[in-house]
């Protein structure tokens, strides 16, 4: 059984719950495919997969493991929880691009080492944090230049603005 298997598998026994059938299959399609995933997407790997299990299951297995530590959840807009495995995995940061709906993760040293320093100077002690950045990729900026239409992709940023935003983006603080 793999760490996340274990630590989940503890996770549930100190809840009461046992390790069902339909929650190893979750877990185990979540950690092979390590990249950002919605309860939707999951579901329909399930499916594929022939594993049958229904959504309340998938989404109270979601909710379990990220309370557990295992996921991550992202609200990237669009009104799409996004999950992502974050066990054994460094602390990373998001680039949303708000015309196609790719996300592209990033690490900043010098970006940790100023938020570390902001919280010193507010006496703040920092527990976790996201940042997500919403833009335009490369990709879109060029098509926007060139007058043709962002190709919008079912993703995280929801339908495309009218226009750039006004002014700055704020999300729910966490």
């Amino acid at each position: 059984m793999s760490r996340a298997g274990a630590e989940f598998e503890a996770f549930l026994r100190r809840r009461g719950l046992r390790m069902t059938r339909q929650r190893r299959a979750i877990l185990e399609e979540i950690l092979g495919l390590r990249s950002h995933l919605t309860a939707d997407h999951l579901e329909e790997r399930l499916r594929r997969a022939g594993e049958r299990a229904a959504k309340a299951t998938v989404y109270r297995t979601l909710a379990m493991l990220v309370e557990g530590g295992l996921l991550e959840a992202h609200d990237f807009g669009g009104g799409t929880t996004y999950y992502e495995p974050i066990l054994d995995r460094a602390h990373h940061d998001h680039m949303v691009c708000i015309g196609c709906g790719r996300i592209t993760e990033f690490r900043s040293p010098a970006i940790e080492a100023l938020q570390d320093e902001q919280a010193q100077a507010h006496r703040f002690t920092p527990v976790t944090h996201s940042l997500k950045i919403f833009g335009y990729c490369a990709r879109c900026v060029r098509r926007r230049s060139s007058g043709t239409p962002p190709r919008r992709l079912p993703g995280p940023a929801g339908p495309v603005p009218a226009s750039e935003p006004s002014g700055p983006i704020r999300g729910r603080p966490r």
